[in-house]
């Protein structure tokens, strides 16, 4: 029996065959014909467990494997991405990011993979390096397993990345201005891409909401889209931190596509099979 059909009870639907005998047919999947609320309710409940199944809905393939058109599916994918449930992308959908939530909420989001993610990528900084630090809870926890003794120069456009490091002994502060983006507390803006414009720093290590082999690099805004690709471009190398629940989902706005950076640190609870993906690309990938 299809998970449609499992949904519900099984209807049967009488077919008269040519006047020689009752044709009984199961009809579970085709139920919401009579009863177009329950159709929706069903159809939805579905599409999300087949995104959390595949990581991923075509609209077309599943609009024929249900026998209702693509603008109800459509429709329905409308609906649950506009409730959070999936992030609608060209011809389907995706999982959507829960790293979508602001400062504070993020940092109770996955804290054990992120720490491990930071100290990770804080050993991967060399000595007498100009280093990029992005936004976040993630690359916060860079700023906080950085060697007493290194000396190197942090560039940032978060100001909670500056304060933490104020008490490092031997590392220098350069905070980019610009207009305070307070839902992640960085600095976004015309003053902030000028001003990261002049710096040619040897490592970039990037935040991000979402990071998928096919749709590439995401947050969720738009003006912090704009930063992202910035800061990539005065970096020798970018490396992209991933806690799990950001792998194999999606946000509203892309940065770029995965071939535009080169490698990633990601936490030690992300299978291997999982990891294998972005390795096909060309990534180097550092687990914590």
């Amino acid at each position: 029996m299809s998970a449609v059909a499992r949904s519900g009870s099984t209807a049967v639907e009488p077919l008269h065959d040519g006047g020689d005998g009752i044709v009984h047919k199961r009809a579970a999947s085709r139920k919401f014909v009579h009863n177009q609320d329950m159709l929706a309710t069903t159809r939805k409940d579905f599409v999300l467990n087949r995104l959390k199944a595949t990581g991923q809905i075509i609209a077309k393939a599943l609009s024929r494997e249900l026998g209702v058109s693509e603008d109800t599916i459509r429709r329905d994918l409308r609906e649950l991405a506009g409730a959070g449930l999936l992030q609608r992308v060209h011809g389907g959908a995706l999982p959507s990011s829960p790293a979508m939530a602001n400062f504070a909420g993020r940092q109770q989001l996955a804290a054990a993979g992120k720490i491990a993610v930071g100290r990770t990528a804080a050993r991967m900084i060399r000595p007498g390096q100009v280093v990029i630090l992005d936004g976040g809870t993630t690359t916060a926890q860079i700023a906080r397993h950085l060697p007493h003794d290194l000396r190197a120069t942090i560039v940032t456009h978060s100001p909670t990345i500056a304060v933490a490091l104020v008490e490092h002994p031997s590392i220098e502060v350069i905070l980019l201005g610009g207009r305070l983006f307070k839902h992640s507390v960085v600095t976004v803006g015309a003053a902030a891409v000028e001003a990261v414009a002049r710096i040619r720093a040897d490592l970039y290590f990037m935040g991000v909401t979402g990071i998928h082999p096919k749709a590439g690099l995401s947050t969720g805004d738009l003006e912090e889209s704009h930063m992202k690709r910035a800061l990539m471009a005065s970096a020798a190398e970018t490396h992209v931190l991933a806690s799990a629940e950001k792998v194999g989902t999606a946000s509203p706005y892309v940065i770029c596509p995965l071939a535009d950076v080169d490698g990633l640190v990601v936490a030690p609870d992300i299978p291997k099979k999982t990891l294998a993906e972005y390795r096909k690309l060309g990534l180097s990938v550092v687990q914590a």
